[in-house]
C-alpha cells in the first residue's frame, strides 16, 4: 500500500526550545535588543520574521537578525535539541507500513534537514519556510493524505490541502483548541500515532 504522511517539525517531531532560548540570548547580547528567548520558545510555529516583528524593528534589522540566527543555528540549537516523545516510532511506523514521510515546516530548510540528520530521523523529503495555508501546496505536491502538526497553522494547511489533520497537543496549542480549529484527530503526543495509523489504514483499505 502506497501512501504519504506529512509531519511538522518543531514541537511535533523535535523539541528545539532550549537551543532557541540559548540562541536568542546570544543575539540579545550581541545586539543589545531585549530579545525574549523564553517567550519565543513558548510560541514556536510562525516564521522567524514574525517573532522579530514583535520588537517593532526596521526591516533591515530584522533581515540582519535572521541571517545571524541562521549563521549560529547549527552550532547553538542542534546540540540542545531532542526528539519529541514517540517521534522516531511515529516516522518508523509510516515507513514500516509502506508509506512515505515528508516533513513540511516553517523552519529554514537546511536547518530542518540538519535536525533530522542529528536525530537520525529519516524523511523522503524536507520542505522548509512554509507556514499555515502555504503548507497546502507542498502537501498537494507530495499527495500527502494526512498532515500531523501541533499548531493551528498546521491544521489550516491540512484543511486547505484536503488532507486529514492530525493534531498533537505537544506545542503551544491545547487539544481543545486544535479540535476547535478543525483537526480531524487530536493525539496527546506521538506515542499514540502508530496505533492510530493502523486503525486509519485499516479503515481506508476497507
Amino acid at each position: 500500500m502506497s501512501f504519504t504522511i506529512g509531519f511538522d517539525l518543531d514541537m511535533t517531531l523535535i523539541d528545539p526550545r532550549p537551543g532557541m532560548i540559548a540562541l536568542f540570548d546570544v543575539l540579545a547580547a550581541e545586539t543589545g535588543i531585549p530579545l525574549d528567548g523564553h517567550g519565543f520558545a513558548s510560541r514556536l510555529g510562525p516564521p522567524l520574521a514574525h517573532e522579530f516583528a514583535r520588537y517593532n524593528l526596521p526591516d533591515d534589522v530584522i533581515a540582519t537578525l535572521i541571517d545571524r540566527f541562521r549563521e549560529l543555528y547549527i552550532s547553538t540549537v542542534i546540540p540542545l535539541t531532542t526528539e519529541m516523545p514517540g517521534a522516531r516510532e511515529a516516522v518508523a511506523a509510516v515507513t514500516e507500513r509502506g508509506g512515505r514521510v515528508v516533513v513540511i515546516t516553517g523552519k529554514f530548510g537546511p536547518n530542518a534537514e540538519a535536525h533530522l540528520r542529528a536525530l537520525q530521523i529519516e524523511a523522503a523529503a524536507v520542505i522548509g519556510e512554509l507556514w499555515g495555508h502555504s503548507k497546502a501546496g507542498a502537501l498537494r505536491e507530495f499527495e500527502a493524505e494526512v498532515y500531523v502538526g501541533d499548531h493551528l497553522g498546521d491544521v489550516a494547511g491540512a484543511r486547505e490541502a484536503d488532507a486529514m489533520a492530525v493534531g498533537v497537543a505537544t506545542g503551544p496549542i491545547s487539544a481543545e483548541d486544535l479540535a476547535a480549529a478543525g483537526a480531524d484527530v487530536v493525539l496527546h503526543d506521538l506515542t499514540g500515532f502508530p496505533s492510530w495509523l493502523d486503525a486509519y489504514l485499516l479503515a481506508t483499505v476497507h
